[in-house]
């Protein structure tokens, strides 16, 4: 099996759905990114996983990709989202998708 098929095997098997508030002691840590919704976390994660700036990047730029806000973080919880979730450490990637 190739490398990076492996890779995206064990991201995608580590991807989990939890509740919001399980979550705020990594938000308070700084650790939380948010992944937009119409991104494929799997993909972000292992882009992360491997350091491919080229992908990351433009994403970063758009603000497609960033650091949960404190008003994601309230309304999340105020609204008791459940999020997929799946760790590149150091860091939690999370995604709330409207969709699911």
């Amino acid at each position: 099996m190739p490398q990076d098929l492996s890779l995206r095997t064990k991201i995608n098997q580590e991807t989990a759905c939890f509740p919001w508030s399980e979550l705020l002691k990594h938000f308070a840590s700084g650790n939380v990114i948010a992944i937009d919704g119409e991104l494929d976390l799997v993909e972000i994660a292992e882009a992360m996983a491997t350091d491919a700036t080229a992908i990351i990047q433009p994403l970063l730029t758009d603000g497609k990709i960033a650091k949960v806000t404190d008003a994601q973080a309230l309304e999340w919880l105020e609204q008791n989202h459940q999020l997929w979730t799946v760790v590149v450490k150091p860091w939690i990637l999370v995604q709330h998708r409207l969709d699911k």
